[in-house]
């Protein structure tokens, strides 16, 4: 091999590991802004009245 194969060999890793590093951050944020949005949520659902109550679920299995 020439240096010019293995350092095309290692951009091509560099490459698909920073799109790996940057699915995982996204990833991440993701999930941080959802668990930020339960959070959040908790309260006010909380102390809201319930639409349904059980007896008004009605499940059919066959």
């Amino acid at each position: 091999m020439t240096v010019e194969v293995d350092l095309k060999e290692i951009k091509e890793l560099l490459s698909s590991l920073n799109r790996k590093i940057d699915m995982l951050i996204e990833n991440r944020e993701t999930l941080a802004l959802i668990m930020v949005s339960e959070k959040s949520l908790r309260g006010f659902l909380e102390e809201e009245p319930d639409i349904y109550s059980i007896s008004d679920v009605r499940v059919k299995y066959r």
